[in-house]
C-alpha cells in the first residue's frame, strides 16, 4: 500500500544487493597484479584480466572494485624548467653604435 501511495514498485522497494563471490575474486586479481605490476594502473589490469585469463567482467565492474580497494596510481607532478632571466640590453653610448 505505501508503495502505490509513493509510486514506486514493489520489487524496488523489496530489492536487496547480493554481494556476489566474484566481487571477491575480482579483488584478489587486482591485489596480486598492482602488488606484482606496480606501475599498471586500471587500463593494463583490465586488459589482462579479459584478455590473457579470459575473465568475463565488464569494465564498470573491475572499475567499481578497483576505486574500493582505492589501488589508484599516484600522478607525478611535471618537472618545470628553471629559466634564467635574460641579460638586460645595453644602452648604446654613441650614435650608430649596436
Amino acid at each position: 500500500m505505501v508503495c502505490e501511495i509513493y509510486g514506486i514498485s514493489e520489487t524496488c522497494y523489496r530489492y536487496l544487493a547480493r554481494l556476489c563471490a566474484d566481487n571477491r575474486l575480482i579483488a584478489d586479481w587486482l591485489l596480486r597484479l598492482t602488488h606484482n605490476q606496480r606501475n599498471w594502473g586500471f587500463g593494463l589490469c583490465f586488459l589482462y584480466l579479459p584478455n590473457v585469463k579470459g575473465f568475463p567482467w565488464n569494465h564498470k565492474r573491475v572499475y567499481r572494485i578497483y576505486r574500493e580497494l582505492e589501488l589508484n596510481m599516484r600522478i607525478k607532478p611535471r618537472k618545470r624548467l628553471k629559466r634564467d632571466r635574460p641579460e638586460e640590453l645595453t644602452v648604446p653610448s654613441t650614435i650608430n653604435e649596436t
